[in-house]
């Protein structure tokens, strides 16, 4: 991978990380602002919560996804970006270009999620 491309790499995943610390701080204030709020309806009440749920689910999936990117930028700098951690070989430009954290190639990633389908049985 030429260094023109570690860049623009480097620039995506920066923005990404920075995006997302904006919308956890957001979700942070939000969920600040609309702590005191006492709601007498048990059905508002109830939509109320479910929404806090699943800001706070967002909240931990972009999380995750921050450190994923903080995995990919350490990649970078140790120059294994664009390398699969489990057969080492080069994780295509397009799958890189669509999904910029990922450390494993189509191949590794597909088996994998073939496993993970796989019903597990139980030790005697």
């Amino acid at each position: 991978m030429r260094k023109r491309e570690y860049d623009r790499f480097r620039r995506l995943l920066e923005a990404q990380a920075a995006e997302l610390a904006g919308n956890g701080a957001r979700t942070v204030h939000a969920l600040a602002d609309d702590a005191g709020e006492e709601i007498p309806d048990p059905s508002d009440r109830a939509t109320v919560e479910e929404e806090r749920s699943g800001s706070l689910r967002l909240a931990d999936r972009d999380r995750k996804l921050v450190g994923k990117i903080r995995e990919a930028l350490e990649r970078l700098d140790a120059g294994t970006f664009g390398q699969c951690t489990r057969c080492e070989r080069p994780i295509a430009a397009a799958r890189l270009r669509a999904r910029p954290v990922t450390d494993l190639c189509i191949d590794c990633k597909t088996e994998l999620e073939g496993l993970e389908r796989r019903p597990r049985t139980r030790a005697p």
